[in-house]
């Protein structure tokens, strides 16, 4: 990672470039992802949830909507939050939940208000020396034993631009330090999509415990 501390106003440049890169392809972004099976990740999010259903679940990232209706056809009471105003609309339209048009990097969140989030291919353009504050505005957001899942694209704790988004590619040491610093307990972690070599599993996964 870089030792260049980003200033105030290159971290609302971050947000805004790559919001304005997913408002611009919003349409694009939702024919190329609605049909992508991230069951796996569903489930492992709300087997480790604890208490009794129906679970309240935070879909960090919602995007378009795809997940945020899978949680709440299975009878959960799934609320979704995304920095785009695009995604937002077409997420409320979809998936008939509530959802929260909020930057990562400026969250407004309730206090142990969630038994679950689940933050699939969202964490990851939240830049590095952000990063802590933003795990625990959403450790603060979970109730007591409550479940994070995070997957996330990965590299050698690299970050920067890549067509229009900025991203943060962490390895799975260095992606335990930051879950371990801020309170989470790790549950367990795989790699994805399943059934290939390592090589050709460019996403990690990982579950959490408040």
């Amino acid at each position: 990672m870089s030792d260049h501390k980003l200033s105030a106003e290159e971290l609302a440049r971050i947000s805004d470039t790559t919001l304005d890169h997913y408002n611009q392809r919003a349409e694009a972004f939702w024919e190329g992802t609605r049909t992508h099976d991230v069951s796996q990740n569903i489930q492992s999010l709300l087997k480790h949830i604890e208490v009794a259903a129906p679970f309240k679940i935070l879909d960090f990232g919602c995007g378009p909507g795809r997940d945020l209706k899978t949680f709440s056809d299975l009878g959960h009471v799934a609320i979704g939050l995304d920095g785009s105003a695009e995604f937002a609309q077409m997420a409320r339209d979809y998936a008939k939940c509530e959802v929260w048009q909020q930057d990562f990097l400026q969250l407004d969140l309730p206090e142990q208000y969630f038994d679950g989030v689940f933050a699939n291919a969202s964490l990851f353009h939240v830049p590095s020396q952000e990063l802590p504050r933003v795990l625990q505005q959403l450790y603060a957001t979970l109730k007591q034993g409550g479940v994070l899942f995070a997957s996330n694209p990965r590299d050698e704790n690299q970050e920067g631009w890549s067509g229009g988004r900025y991203g943060s590619y962490h390895e799975l040491s260095a992606w335990r330090q930051f879950m371990t610093d801020d309170g989470f307990t790790e549950l367990e972690h795989y790699y994805r999509p399943a059934g290939l070599p390592l090589e050709q599993q460019p996403w990690l996964a990982t579950i959490w415990r408040k």
